[in-house]
């Protein structure tokens, strides 16, 4: 099994980011939590729209962390719309 990042979700929020071959035998996640390849798991992520006058959520593969929230399909960041 190949190491990568993993999101471990609790309570649907990302409460930690852990580098895991998956292998259960190896490590075990927290019960009852879930456990996301972080390059594959889409998240929305502040970006600056194409004229530079705001911010929109845009969906990102690979820039899901800790804090951020899971509705069972995607994540969302937790931080605060930029000014």
């Amino acid at each position: 099994m190949t190491i990568q990042g993993y999101l471990i979700i609790e309570s649907n929020v990302v409460t930690n980011l852990v580098e895991w071959d998956g292998n259960p035998a190896t490590w075990s996640p927290p019960a009852d939590s879930i456990q996301l390849v972080n390059l594959i798991t889409p998240a929305l992520v502040w970006q600056e729209n194409t004229e530079k006058t705001d911010w929109i959520l845009v969906e990102v593969i690979g820039a899901g962390g800790i804090g951020f929230t899971w509705n069972g399909n995607i994540l969302t960041t937790n931080q605060p719309k930029p000014i």
